[in-house]
């Protein structure tokens, strides 16, 4: 019998490799599995569930729920498929070498009808102890304090809505984890920044220190949370000395929990905390779960969180939907009657909030439900949200509408050369901007402005074979010399994180002399601009165009986006709506509408179990 299993492993493994060769799975997916059967020869099915569980990782899945290996057709190849349906996954034995329910270590757990690698169910399981810790935590708050505050960043309208900023501020100063969601122009910012001055009025009542820190997963989205904060905290009409203690600088996740080189671990964790009494974390929808749950870990035990991003967009570029988890309740967001109770009467609601069975994990969310960038006679906002319901009967009946902020044009060989043309015409003016003396700040602003959008990495309608054309483009008029790949006026994108240099994966740089005439790369951090020498940049591509991936946590005055001319898993209705978003006054889409609608319909839903242990 061992002699058969024996036998059934070195097949899998033959598999393994077969499919490594096909591009099913990765090398290092048969190696774990060619490790285990060292220690394990005799558990084939183990093995071979090994390669597929770290696979799904590099789908982004936490976890292998055993329903897709029950139901493998359709999501596996063909191949693949009848291999997986000879198994009886459902009755696999728990084995003490390889698996485990998670009582003991293993390389693979099973939990909740999920397999996991052991690393990630710790993670999983520590994330959801954490948040629901922190979301029971109690705040002793001056509630007269609190209701004069709230009335006075909030004043009571005329109307019947109500104000979900003033719900959201409310919910934050009272609870040790707040979690913010809203969509572009709900005013995620301008409710954060008086949330803070209501938390430091409480905190100077109470004659209590206290420290803040602001932080994001990027440089981009890290710098423009900064910018934001600024710009909002000029506006606010407080005390001076209160204006003061609002911080107005923000740093990454990487750079706050301090990067150990060569190590997947910080200088921050359970054993040497993060200095700070509040963090407030922008984009949360960007942050992966291990990243969640090291930081979590290095929060001191007394620290406030709050997270703010859109639980709609694209989820993190590795495994995990965190904030998607968080927000998905498995009904309508309603409060217990104490918290209902309490927001009613502190926020003088026009109509009171219903009251709710969700439990007290839902008392420490807001969702902002009011857009305040796009009006009624906004497209964009309009096609997002048409996008975000997945109705393709609405998304085609916005693009033929004709709004003003809103340009469709079906993908055809003329439509793209022409989007080419206008990609380089506003190229050049950063170029003519570079040659009229315009500096890196300048420089840098302009790219603000304009930015063209895709879905893939290659071919003629990705990143690299776009950025290939609007090369060109420029240097057959002159603007980009025969000089190699550095050049005045290119524009990067830090790809890896460099501690020694304080840049991280996301940092935007563009390419000026300095004032000795040499070629640096400049970057904007904490306000000031520094530059770096070209041969010292970590990995970094240019961004003449870039991903919709890649442009999370910014946004930019005009939007292109493109879709390719052919279906495929990778469009979903998440990345529809990343995109779209990301512009703040026009947005042009290129596609072809069976494509557009078919991304529609697709929703993008991450294997894991964070969003059970949080909800039950």
């Amino acid at each position: 019998m061992m002699d058969q299993s024996v036998d059934l492993t070195n097949h899998y493994l033959a598999e393994l490799k077969r499919w490594v060769g096909l591009g099913y799975i990765r090398a290092v997916d048969y190696q774990l599995a060619h490790y285990l059967a060292e220690s394990a020869p005799n558990a084939p099915d183990h093995i071979l569930l090994s390669a597929l569980v770290s696979y799904e990782l590099a789908t982004g899945n936490v976890c292998l729920p055993l329903t897709k290996l029950a139901s493998p057709q359709g999501y596996w190849a063909d191949d693949i498929a009848a291999l997986l349906g000879g198994v009886e996954w459902s009755s696999i034995e728990l084995d003490s070498v390889v698996l485990s329910s998670g009582g003991k270590v293993t390389p693979l757990v099973l939990d909740k009808g999920r397999f996991y690698l052991y690393r990630y169910w710790q993670y999983e399981c520590a994330v959801a102890q954490a948040l629901l810790q922190r979301a029971g935590g109690s705040v002793a708050t001056d509630e007269a304090l609190l209701d004069a505050g709230l009335n006075c960043y909030f004043p009571v309208g005329d109307n019947d809505e109500i104000d979900w900023q003033k719900v959201a501020a409310a919910v934050a100063v009272q609870k040790q984890l707040a979690v913010i969601s809203g969509g572009p122009g709900t005013g995620k910012t301008t409710t954060v920044i008086k949330f803070l001055a209501l938390y430091i009025e409480q905190q100077k009542a109470k004659g209590a220190s206290f420290t803040i820190q602001l932080a994001a997963p990027t440089g981009k989205a890290a710098a423009r949370l900064a910018e934001s904060i600024a710009n909002a905290k000029q506006k606010l009409n407080i005390d001076p000395q209160l204006k003061a203690d609002i911080p107005s600088e923000a740093s990454t996740l990487h750079r706050l929990l301090g990067v150990i080189p060569n190590s997947i671990r910080f200088r921050h964790d359970a054993d040497n905390p993060l200095h700070l009494d509040l963090l407030v974390l922008d984009e949360a929808s960007m942050v992966d779960l291990p990243m969640i749950s090291r930081l979590l870990r290095a929060l001191p035990p007394h620290a406030r969180l709050v997270l703010l991003g859109d639980r709609d967009q694209l989820a993190s570029v590795e495994a995990g939907s965190v904030l998607g988890d968080i927000c998905s309740w498995p009904h309508q967001l309603d409060y217990s009657p104490t918290q209902a109770a309490q927001l009613n009467r502190l926020c003088r609601l026009p109509t009171p909030l219903s009251e709710g069975t969700l439990g007290g994990f839902a008392d420490s969310l807001a969702m902002l439900y009011k857009s305040y960038r796009f009006d009624d006679q906004s497209g964009i906002g309009y096609l997002a949200r048409a996008v975000n319901a997945g109705s393709g009967a609405e998304v085609k009946k916005v693009i033929n509408a004709g709004y003003k902020d809103l340009n469709y044009q079906y993908l055809s060989q003329d439509s793209y050369e022409t989007m080419i043309t206008t990609c380089v015409d506003t190229y050049a003016q950063l170029f003519n901007g570079l040659f009229a003396g315009d500096g890196p700040c300048q420089l840098l602003l302009s790219m603000t402005r304009f930015q063209l959008l895709c879905a893939r990495r290659e071919g003629v309608y990705g990143v690299s074979g776009l950025n290939e054309r609007i090369y060109k483009g420029l240097q057959a008029r002159g603007l980009i010399k025969d000089e190699g790949s550095w050049y005045p006026g290119r524009p990067i994108m830090i790809t890896r994180n460099d501690p020694a240099l304080s840049l991280f994966n996301g940092d935007i740089g563009i390419v000026a002399y300095d004032e000795s005439g040499r070629l640096k790369v400049w970057f904007e951090q904490s306000g000031e601009m520094r530059s770096v020498l070209p041969s010292r940049l970590p990995e970094h591509e240019t961004v003449f165009a870039m991903t919709v991936h890649k442009s999370q946590g910014s946004e930019f005055e005009r939007v292109v986006m493109i879709l390719p001319p052919t279906d495929s898993a990778l469009l979903s209705r998440e990345l529809l709506y990343t995109g779209i978003t990301r512009a703040k006054k026009t947005l042009d889409i290129i596609a072809t509408e069976s494509v557009l609608l078919s991304a529609t319909g697709r929703r993008t839903e991450r294997a894991g179990g964070l969003a059970l242990r949080l909800w039950g």
